[in-house]
């Protein structure tokens, strides 16, 4: 059972071992989750680095993370946190990664600063 979702900006912390990198490797010992769309950005920064597609899930598999489809129910949740976070100038991504947490009443592990003071009723982590 997952105990944490993570944000796409703390995964791609782990793989760039970046400050915050040793809090998130500690939280994927089997227990973290994603949204599909947070893959996706994940997806998206290593085929901008130019890393082939078959070499993605040799970095990523090894994580272990959970990945969580983005259905209806979770598309709902994340167009209702809009109004409540367009001031932060969040992205569908984070809204996505929020409402997985709500979902499955999760904290969330980020790297974005911005959520530090979010109040959408998700415990917020930050790594750095």
């Amino acid at each position: 059972m997952s105990s944490v979702v993570l944000d796409a900006s703390a995964v791609l912390a782990v793989l760039h071992g970046e400050p915050g990198a040793d809090v998130v490797a500690s939280a994927l010992v089997g227990t973290a989750i994603i949204s599909s769309v947070n893959l996706a950005e994940i997806v998206g920064k290593l085929a901008d680095a130019g890393v082939p597609r078959r070499s993605m899930a040799e970095i990523l598999d090894p994580l272990g993370i959970e990945v969580a489809p983005f259905d209806a129910d979770l598309a709902y949740r994340a167009g209702m946190l809009r109004p409540l976070t367009r001031g932060k100038g969040l992205s569908l991504g984070d809204r996505a990664c929020l409402a997985l947490a709500l979902e499955r009443a999760l904290p969330v592990l980020t790297a974005d600063a911005i959520w530090h003071d979010l109040a959408v009723g998700v415990d917020v982590r930050p790594i750095r």
